[in-house]
């Protein structure tokens, strides 16, 4: 007898639902392994590393890329470029032409730069393909997500939802630990070439993943694409199941059950030889309002500059923007991207295999704090999540400096583990419940391009500056008593500007004021 909580999470989860999620996160998996992927190979692939002794093998191969640190945060940075482009691009690419097609679309682009990358021999092309995986994974991050909340069962679509964030940290170790294994001569293309086997297989998998039938529902308002989604969804929840209740959320579905109401008062009449005389009036639901009424109630849709020049949406947009500014400056990146090399003879032990332990960390710890949201708040699990990084940064900097081996090694671990308690999940939860429905589109946006905006500067000016401080101050380890700074005024910003949001019922109750009328 499984327990109640575990029961409820599995009811109307059949195994081709399974498949269907299996296939689909292999979107935010891919974003995962790129954004870690040159974390170990750094040295190998930029020619720094005694173990890759030349440039060109006796085969005629390359074996690595000569490039300067600067050259190499370029590479690595671009990534974030792509990623933004394909995340502002994907929301209405997928609301236009469907969820799959743009899933098979991110395949495609993931496709081509895996190879671009694998079989690179300069800097641009490896930085063309690093644009267009990026391209494919902020894509993904924006379409995965919508797919799985439109056919996950409606009582488990906060449980799936999470697996998102979960493939993304799976994709993060498993690039990992093929980093530690092929991290020497020319054999850090195999790392690449992984991406181009991913890639392939989504696209082969995506051939039996149907349309979103929401999606199908609200694009075609016709009897036909609703006939046609309701198959859909009968597929995933099983044939035994009764999608009743769930077809009728979709959009149109009232309408539809009035068109089918005046068909049938049609067909009567003709029936009854008196179709030259009939006027048909439709029966109102008294479930549904009038048609005016809904007019006026209805708030018009806010759009993305519209939520700059709104004084009743500017703190909403100054929260998300802050919030996900910290997520990136609080420095996550540095270690997920860089840590191989930041770390090298800093730690106790390799830093190779301390990046696949922090990874293993990184993921387990995201699994554990996924209710924490929902128990303790957002804004808690924000504070907790800052004061923790913020703390555990400012010990791996006296630690790396003093050369407190051990204490270093605690320290970086729970730095990632502290950012998986709330500055991980939390900003992309607020986002859509700091503002009503009708400006949800528009506050994504902006969460979306401040993130990557964020992640850009760190990925390009982490290493620089890393640099710089050691050149100024001497040693190692200085640049992370900047992010505990950072850490103390994103503390000081989440108190003053960031209200909490669970257990409100709107935008309005968060907010403490009266609803808009407008």
């Amino acid at each position: 007898m499984l327990p109640a909580a575990l029961q409820r999470v599995t009811e109307g989860v059949t195994p081709y639902f399974c498949f269907l999620l299996l296939v689909v996160t292999l979107g935010p998996h891919q974003f995962g392994f790129h954004l870690a992927e040159l974390n170990a190979p750094q040295d190998v692939i930029t020619c720094r590393s005694g173990k890759s002794p030349a440039i060109v093998s006796s085969e005629g191969w390359v074996s690595c890329i000569p490039m300067s640190e600067a050259q190499f945060a370029t590479v690595s940075s671009v990534f974030t470029v792509g990623g933004l482009i394909g995340a502002l691009v994907a929301g209405p690419f997928c609301s236009r032409y469907g969820r799959l097609m743009a899933m098979q679309l991110t395949s495609v682009f993931f496709i081509a730069g895996s190879i671009a990358e694998t079989f690179a021999t300069s800097i641009a092309v490896l930085a063309i393909g690093r644009v267009s995986n990026g391209l494919g994974a902020g894509a993904a991050t924006v379409i995965v997500p919508l797919y799985i909340s439109e056919v996950a069962p409606a009582q488990s679509r906060g449980f799936f939802g999470a697996f998102t964030q979960i493939t993304v940290n799976v994709g993060i170790l498993f690039t990992q630990t093929l980093g530690y294994f092929l991290s020497h001569d020319g054999e850090w293309r195999y790392i690449l070439g992984t991406g181009i086997a991913l890639a392939t297989a989504q696209f082969c998998c995506l051939i039996f993943v149907p349309e979103s039938p929401v999606w199908l529902a609200a694009r075609y308002e016709t009897s036909a694409a609703r006939k046609k989604a309701r198959r859909i969804l009968q597929r995933i929840r099983g044939k035994n199941a009764n999608v009743d209740a769930e077809v009728a959320t979709w959009p149109g579905a009232a309408r539809s059950a009035e068109e089918q109401s005046l068909l049938g008062h049609v067909a009567a009449a003709f029936r009854g030889g008196a179709a030259e005389s009939i006027v048909v009036v439709a029966p109102r639901s008294p479930r549904r309002p009038a048609a005016s009424t809904v007019l006026k109630a209805k708030k018009p849709t806010v759009g993305f500059f519209g939520l700059v020049t709104d004084p009743f949406y500017r703190p909403a947009l100054i929260a998300v923007i802050g919030i996900m500014f910290a997520q990136q400056v609080c420095g996550i990146n540095s270690v997920i991207m860089y840590s191989v090399s930041l770390l090298n003879g800093m730690l106790p032990l390799n830093s190779a295999v301390l990046t696949i332990i922090i990874s293993a960390v990184n993921l387990v710890t995201t699994m554990l704090s996924a209710p924490l949201p929902d128990r303790l708040g957002r804004k808690t699990c924000l504070m907790l999540s800052v004061v923790g990084q913020g703390t555990s940064s400012f010990l791996l900097a006296f630690s790396i400096v003093y050369g407190v081996k051990i204490l270093s090694a605690i320290s970086v671990l729970t730095f990632v583990a502290f950012f998986a308690v709330g500055l991980g999940p939390v900003p992309f939860i607020l986002a859509s419940e700091l503002v009503g429905q009708e400006a949800v589109g528009a506050t994504q946006s902006w969460a979306l391009g401040a993130n990557y905006v964020a992640t850009f500067l760190v990925a390009q000016f982490f290493p620089l500056i890393n640099t710089a401080l050691n050149a100024k101050l001497g040693g190692a380890g200085w640049v992370y008593f900047l992010f505990a700074f950072f850490a103390v005024l994103s503390t000081i910003f989440f108190w003053f500007y960031v209200p909490e949001t669970n257990g409100k019922k709107d935008a309005d109750e968060v907010w403490g004021r009266t609803a808009r009328v407008d």
